[in-house]
């Protein structure tokens, strides 16, 4: 069965006010590019073109002019409204028609993933077809974080929701791959202590299954959650340093796209073009050589 994506957008973003008063998070500028198309790109270079996008109602529209139906590079996208933030759980059940029977990979629509070997990690934990299979990164501040706690062979024990005494160092990124029992999964799951149908709940469920797996993410690759002011610019900054230094894009649809077979050199032309006065538009006229 082939699998579908989820880009998890909703959400007000308080911790960004006063910047997102008037525009999602998942719209504002990374450096060259809106937030959301980090997610975007992580989830096609798994080859995954059916992918639903979960907006607050007011922002539905925003997301509709700057990503469209996905036509222009080769995917199609569902809209799917969040009509309340009641956990990012929730996500499973308002996309269950969608999903149909079929596994899913969901991602945060702010979370930036980078690496040289990301597409082939992310090919392994596609390649499974039962359980679910998420990713550990080391953070210097586990604390905000679901965190994964190892026992001495090293296998997971247990994911725990913000502990005020982490267990380990290593945090879950917002990164799923689970198969075609997340939503009836969801449905078990009783609210938190803070009213939200907690992720960490949902993989307990296959923890306790003994259906989970956990991919630590090593040194060579950067996990950028840019949900505070700080850390959106410290995102923006990474991006341009990556793109100035090697003259390479990250985080492009369009590139991927092309790279995949997805779109035509012509099709790509007409992106290119699109974008004309900028850096990003000469970068895609690059690529067709």
């Amino acid at each position: 069965m082939t699998r579908k994506g989820i880009i998890l957008a909703g959400g007000s973003g308080t911790r960004l006010y006063p910047i997102t008063l008037g525009v999602s998070k998942q719209l504002l500028p990374v450096y060259d590019k809106p937030m959301i198309y980090y997610p975007l790109t992580t989830l096609m270079l798994v080859g995954i073109r059916e992918i639903a996008v979960i907006t607050t109602p007011q922002d539905q529209e925003q997301f509709k002019r700057v990503l469209g139906d996905g036509s222009q590079w080769g995917v199609s996208l569902t809209y799917i409204t969040q009509p309340s933030p009641d956990g990012l759980a929730q996500a499973y059940l308002l996309a269950e028609s969608f999903l149909g029977d079929s596994p899913s990979a969901m991602v945060l629509g702010d979370n930036i993933f980078f690496g040289a070997g990301l597409q082939t990690v992310l090919k392994e934990a596609d390649a499974t077809a039962t359980g679910g299979t998420v990713f550990g990164y080391r953070v210097a501040d586990p604390e905000r974080y679901g965190v994964v706690d190892f026992d001495a062979a090293g296998r997971v024990r247990a994911i725990i929701e913000k502990p005020e005494v982490p267990p380990s160092q290593y945090a879950v990124t917002g990164l799923y791959f689970l198969d075609a029992t997340a939503p009836e999964r969801a449905k078990t799951i009783t609210p938190s202590a803070r009213g939200e149908l907690e992720i960490t709940s949902l993989l307990e469920s296959y923890l306790h299954d003994e259906a989970l797996s956990v991919k630590q993410m090593g040194r060579g690759f950067a996990w950028l959650d840019t949900g505070t002011h700080a850390s959106l610019l410290d995102a923006g900054n990474f991006v341009r340093t990556l793109e100035e230094r090697q003259g390479l894009q990250s985080g492009s649809p369009d590139e991927v796209a092309f790279e995949k077979g997805w779109i035509s050199a012509g099709d790509l032309a007409e992106r290119a073009k699109k974008f004309g006065k900028n850096s990003y538009g000469a970068y895609l006229s690059r690529l067709i050589g």
